[in-house]
C-alpha cells in the first residue's frame, strides 16, 4: 500500500470515530471566530490556536517552547516540528539548510523566508541561496508554514514559509538579562528592554553569543565564532482623519566573525578523530555585516478592518576568505576532486593537511565577497465581516521589490609549513568573479476565506512579475568600465492559483487542499521556473487528552529546479539547471499529551513527531558537474532524509522544570539513486538527545542548566561540499535569566 493510501485510511477511520463523539458547532464558536483581533502584518497567524484552525499545515512555537533549552542553533528548534528536514553544516547552526515537505534544502533557498512578514533573504529573487539567517537567540516566536497553502507568501510557494518574529513592543515596562557560560568558552548574553508610554513605545534588544568551537586546528587557533545582534523598534499610535493609525520604525543590525570552512575531513580521518581541522583551512574564515531598516504604517478602521504598508531596505555584506585550489608539481586542483578521490590526489591531501614535503606546493585561498541589497514596498487589505451564518475574511495584498548581488571577488596565494600558512601572493580584487546580478518583482495576491457553519473555503490567487539579470564585467575589467561586459536577462509572469480547506467536528477537524507550487528560475534567457501542483489531507484531533495532527501530502513537480552550489560540491557559479519531473509525498505525525493533566500543579507532557519523505525522480538527467550525479528514473533526491522522528518530555513541579528531546534523523544520500546508500555518497543515521533543568529561585529570576548531545553522540551532519564534517559534540552550559 502506498503511503498516501495508507494515509487516507487512517484519516478515514479516526474522523469517523471522533465525528461520532459529536458533528456539531455552536454559533457561538463562530461568532469568537470572528472577532479575533486582525494579525499583525508583522506575523503569519500569531498564535498555536490560529496554527491548528487554518485550511493549511501550519506550526507556531512560542516564547516558552524556544527557552526550554535556551536555543541559538535554529536546526535544534526545527527538528521537532514534522514535515520540516534540515542537515547542518557547522554543528553551531550558524548556516542551516533547511527543507519543507521535501524542497530542495541547500542554503534554505527553496522556502521564502521571513522577519516579521518582511523577505530576509540576502537576494530573495536573484539569489536565494545567499548565507544569512536571523539570530533565532532573540526571537519571540517562529511560525511556519508548511506545504503551498500561502498564497499570501511567496515566490517560494512548494515547500513552505517560514517567519521569524523579533520581539514586539510590550504594552507594560519589561526588562529581561539572559546571561550564559559553557564548554568551549560559549557564551550567550541577551538584554532586552522595552515599555509604552501612552501612544509611544519601543523595545530594544541586544543579544551577543560565540564560541571557541569544538574543532582542533594543528596551530591551536580559535574555529568558533563571535556574533551580535541589535534590534531597536519605536511606534506611535495617533488619531487622524477620524481613524487609528499605527506608525512603527525598527533598525536591526548584527555582525559575525565565524572561523568556519567548507574543507572537511576524510572517511579514514574522520573515524580516526572527528574534531580534527586540517592545517590548510587555517585561514578560513566568515565576516559579516547586516542591517534592516523597516517603517510600517496601520490605518486601524475598526477590529474588522485593516490596512497595512511597509516599506523595508535590507543589506548584507560578507566575505568567506576560505580554501578554494591546490597547486602541485601534478598542477592546480579543486577540492572537489581531490575529497571525491583522496587516494590519487593522495600529494595534494598531503598539502592541505600539511604534511607534504613539496616546499612550492600552493593553496590558493578565495575571497568571496559579496554584497547584497534587497527593497521593497508592501501593502496589504485585511477586511472581515458577517453575513447571517456565514463569516467572510478577503485578504488583498501587493509588493514591489528589489535586490541585487554584487560579487567582487579575488584569490590569494598561501604556501604552508611548520610555521602554519604563509601569504605568498596577494591577489587583485574583481580578478575571479565580478558581476551583478538583479531582480526586479511585482507581486499581488488575492485571498478570500468563508465559513459556513462547521466549513471552511479558502480560495485565492497569487500574481508574480519578475525581471532577472545579470550583467558580467569580466576577470580584466576590474573598473568595471564595460570593456569586456557580458549581459543576460530573463523575465516571465505566473498566476499561482490554490484552493484550502477545512470541516470542523466536535473533536476534530479535517483540513486540505490543493495548489501551485512556483519558484523563480535563472536569468538566462527562457529558463524555465520550478512548478508543481501540490496536495494535501490532514486531521486535527483531541480526544482523552491527546492532541494531535496527521498530515498527507503530494508534490508533483513537472519541472524541479536545482542549483550549482559550491556547498553541495558544486562549481559554486549558482546557475541553476533543470531536473525534470519528480515526485514528492509524505506523513506528517505529531502528537502530545499530558501524563499528568488531572495532577493540580504538576506535569509530565509528552510530544512525538514524526516525518516521512518520500521522493522519486520520474526521468532521467545528468546534473550539471555531477552535482546530484547521474540521475536515473525511481532515484530519490539527495539531502533529504526518509525517515525523521523527535519525542520531546517533561516534568514540572513548583519551581522545577525538566525538559529532554531525542531526535533521529535518517540516513541522507548526497547524490540522487536508489536502494541501499554507497558509503561515499552517505550521512549515516544519527540520534542526539539535549535536555534542560530550570529552577525558579525567585519570581523573576531562574537559573537554567542546557546539555547539548548528552550522550556525547559522534556522528557527520554534513559530507558536502569536502568531505565528513562533525556535528556538535556533548556541551552544557549553565545561565540565569532575570526579567521583571
Amino acid at each position: 500500500m502506498k503511503p498516501s493510501h495508507f494515509f487516507i485510511l487512517i484519516i478515514a477511520s479516526i474522523s469517523q470515530l471522533l465525528s461520532a463523539q459529536s458533528t456539531t458547532k455552536t454559533k457561538q464558536d463562530s461568532t469568537q471566530q470572528l472577532k479575533e483581533v486582525v494579525v499583525s502584518a508583522h506575523q503569519l497567524f500569531g498564535s498555536k490556536f490560529k496554527a491548528k484552525n487554518r485550511t493549511g499545515a501550519a506550526y507556531y512555537m512560542d516564547t516558552k517552547e524556544l527557552q526550554k533549552f535556551n536555543i541559538t542553533d535554529v536546526n535544534r528548534a526545527l527538528k521537532a516540528v514534522p514535515g520540516v528536514s534540515v542537515y547542518e553544516e557547522d554543528g553551531m547552526g550558524l548556516r542551516p539548510n533547511i527543507s519543507l515537505r521535501g524542497s530542495s534544502p541547500e542554503r534554505s533557498a527553496k522556502i521564502t523566508l521571513m522577519e516579521d512578514g518582511v523577505l530576509i533573504a540576502p537576494a530573495p529573487y536573484s539569489a536565494s541561496a545567499a548565507y544569512y539567517f536571523p539570530t533565532i537567540a532573540r526571537m519571540q516566536a517562529v511560525e511556519i508554514l508548511k506545504g503551498s497553502s500561502q498564497i499570501q507568501y511567496g515566490p517560494y510557494t512548494t515547500g513552505g514559509a517560514i517567519n521569524m518574529v523579533s520581539s514586539q513592543i510590550p504594552t507594560s515596562s519589561q526588562t529581561s538579562i539572559l546571561a550564559q557560560y559553557g564548554t568551549y568558552n560559549s557564551e550567550l548574553y541577551r538584554l532586552l528592554h522595552g515599555n509604552t508610554f501612552g501612544k509611544l513605545g519601543y523595545v530594544v534588544d541586544y543579544t551577543r553569543y560565540g564560541s571557541n568551537g569544538f574543532k582542533d586546528l594543528p596551530s591551536g587557533a580559535n574555529t568558533g565564532f563571535d556574533k551580535q545582534d541589535f534590534v531597536g523598534k519605536l511606534s506611535y499610535d495617533f488619531n487622524a482623519f477620524g481613524v487609528s493609525q499605527t506608525l512603527q520604525a525598527k533598525y536591526q543590525y548584527s555582525d559575525e566573525t565565524s572561523n568556519e570552512t567548507y574543507v572537511g575531513l576524510t572517511d579514514t580521518d574522520f573515524k580516526a578523530n572527528p574534531f580534527e581541522r586540517y592545517a590548510g583551512s587555517e585561514k578560513d574564515q566568515m565576516n559579516t555585516l547586516h542591517r534592516q531598516y523597516m517603517l510600517t504604517h496601520s490605518f486601524n478602521f475598526s477590529p474588522y478592518l485593516s490596512w497595512t504598508t511597509t516599506a523595508y531596505q535590507n543589506e548584507f555584506g560578507r566575505n568567506w576568505y576560505k580554501l578554494n585550489n591546490v597547486g602541485t608539481e601534478n598542477g592546480k586542483f579543486s577540492l572537489g576532486g581531490i575529497f571525491t578521490d583522496p587516494t590519487t590526489y593522495a600529494e595534494e591531501l598531503a598539502v592541505i593537511k600539511g604534511t607534504s614535503n613539496q616546499s612550492d606546493a600552493l593553496l590558493y585561498v578565495k575571497a568571496n565577497n559579496r554584497q547584497y541589497l534587497s527593497k521593497g514596498v508592501q501593502t496589504k487589505l485585511d477586511i472581515h465581516w458577517s453575513s447571517g451564518e456565514s463569516f467572510h475574511d478577503m485578504e488583498l495584498g501587493a509588493r514591489w521589490h528589489y535586490d541585487e548581488e554584487d560579487r567582487f571577488q579575488w584569490v590569494d596565494q598561501y604556501i604552508i609549513n611548520a610555521n602554519g600558512m604563509q601569504l605568498s601572493e596577494k591577489g587583485t580584487p574583481g580578478t575571479d568573479a565580478n558581476r551583478i546580478a538583479s531582480a526586479q518583482a511585482f507581486s499581488s495576491y488575492a485571498l478570500y476565506k468563508l465559513t459556513y457553519k462547521n466549513l471552511t473555503l479558502s480560495p485565492g490567487i497569487r500574481y508574480e512579475n519578475m525581471d532577472l539579470a545579470r550583467v558580467d564585467y569580466g576577470k580584466s575589467d576590474v573598473t568595471r568600465s564595460g570593456s569586456d561586459v557580458s549581459e543576460r536577462s530573463n523575465n516571465l509572469d505566473v498566476f499561482i492559483p490554490g484552493i484550502g480547506f477545512q470541516y470542523k467536528m466536535n473533536q476534530a477537524s479535517i483540513f486540505g487542499g490543493i495548489h501551485k507550487g512556483f519558484a523563480p528560475p535563472g536569468s538566462v534567457a527562457g529558463q524555465k521556473a520550478e512548478e508543481s501542483i501540490n496536495s494535501e489531507l490532514g486531521l486535527r484531533f483531541s480526544y482523552a487528552g491527546i492532541a494531535g495532527e496527521i498530515v498527507g501530502y503530494r508534490n508533483d513537480y513537472s519541472n524541479l529546479l536545482g542549483s550549482d552550489f559550491a556547498a553541495t560540491g558544486g562549481t559554486g557559479n549558482l546557475d541553476l539547471f533543470n531536473a525534470g519531473e519528480v515526485l514528492v509525498q509524505g506523513l506528517e505525525l505529531l502528537l502530545n499529551y499530558d501524563l499528568l493533566q488531572n495532577k493540580a500543579g504538576q506535569s509530565f507532557p509528552i510530544s512525538f513527531g514524526y516525518t516521512l519523505t518520500d521522493s522519486e525522480f520520474l526521468n532521467d538527467f545528468n546534473a550539471n558537474d555531477g552535482l546530484w550525479g547521474t540521475v536515473s528514473i525511481g532515484d530519490e533526491m539527495p539531502y533529504i532524509a526518509k525517515h525523521q522522528w523527535h519525542l520531546g518530555f517533561g516534568y514540572e513541579r513548583a519551581k522545577w522544570a525538566f525538559n529532554s528531546q531525542i531526535r533521529y534523523m535518517g540516513a541522507i544520500r548526497t547524490q540522487a539513486g536508489q536502494g541501499l546508500i554507497p558509503a561515499a555518497n552517505k550521512i549515516d543515521a544519527n540520534t542526539v538527545v539535549d535536555a534542560s533543568v530550570q529552577y525558579q529561585l525567585q519570581s523573576n529570576l531562574r537559573l537554567q542548566l542546557n546539555i547539548i548531545n548528552g550522550l556525547d553522540a559522534t556522528y557527520a551532519s554534513s559530507r558536502v561540499p569536502y568531505g565528513l564534517r562533525p556535528g556538535h559534540p556533548f556541551g552544557m552550559n549553565i545561565g540565569l535569566r532575570y526579567g521583571f
